[in-house]
């Protein structure tokens, strides 16, 4: 796999420097990510989920070991990277549609271009009769559709997503999910996903990466062999869905309480 892979993460640590001394958050971190996969990886708080999405978008360096996209060294932010934050950070005095073409200024593509490809965009996300919406007019759940909306619209080689979803009520969540699924099917974009929810792993990873309490590593990584996207009721229903379910929580637990004996 290591050959054909398009994300490749090989032998990462990172390490901060802390009041009493370093602080390492993670440790050689080895993982391979084939085209087209959607990776979703799941740990205790405190374990490095964040940090390695850090590396991965070129906003932080490793300590140790690289990080390469299509075989080349991360060693910055690239357009070839779309990021989506749990917090939209959509620009408020600009319209949906001119926050989706935001990701498109630094282009080649003309103006009129980029409205169209904008609108392209705001339509795979269910949002064509907002275009004109201020950030302030949108529900919580529309506004990251914007978001993703945007990521998605200068069309990255690998979409990163730090819990986007966290933030929303339930029944919004549920849609997004399966909103989410529609779009990685109809894309096929290469997608790692950071979740706090194993419901939610287990329903959008075609892989479950595991990580252990801090420093992070990658204790397990889990294949979910299910429908992508399957309606969340027919989904959950599905016995092998809890049987992967506890499977993750299984392997999450002891580092769960691992986490909090080292912060008590």
């Amino acid at each position: 796999m290591a050959a054909t892979a398009k994300l490749s993460i090989e032998h990462v640590s990172k390490e901060f420097s802390g009041r009493s001394g370093p602080v390492l958050a993670l440790d050689d971190v080895d993982l391979r990510i084939p085209d087209g996969e959607f990776l979703v990886i799941v740990g205790p708080s405190g374990c490095g989920k964040s940090t390695l999405l850090d590396l991965l978008s070129g906003l932080s360096a490793p300590t140790s070991g690289r990080l390469l996209l299509d075989g080349k060294p991360i060693t910055g932010p690239g357009a070839d990277r779309g990021i989506v934050f749990q917090q939209y950070a959509l620009l408020p005095w600009r319209t949906a549609q001119r926050n989706v073409e935001f990701a498109l200024e630094a282009s080649k593509l003309t103006r009129r271009q980029r409205s169209a490809r904008a609108r392209e965009y705001l339509s795979l996300v269910g949002l064509e009769g907002f275009a004109d919406a201020h950030p302030h007019q949108l529900s919580g759940g529309m506004k990251q559709r914007v978001a993703i909306a945007r990521s998605l619209a200068s069309d990255p080689e690998l979409l990163i997503m730090d819990e986007p979803f966290g933030a929303l009520d339930a029944l919004t969540r549920d849609s997004l999910q399966a909103l989410l699924a529609r779009i990685w099917a109809r894309t096929g974009k290469t997608l790692v996903f950071v979740t706090h929810s194993i419901d939610e792993a287990v329903y959008l990873g075609q892989r479950v990466a595991v990580m252990s309490a801090r420093p992070g590593r990658i204790k397990s990584v889990v294949d979910i062999p299910l429908e992508n996207g399957a309606p969340a009721a027919e989904a959950r229903a599905n016995p092998e869905f809890g049987r992967y379910s506890q499977l993750v929580w299984e392997l999450l637990r002891d580092e769960i309480a691992e986490g909090v004996r080292k912060v008590a």
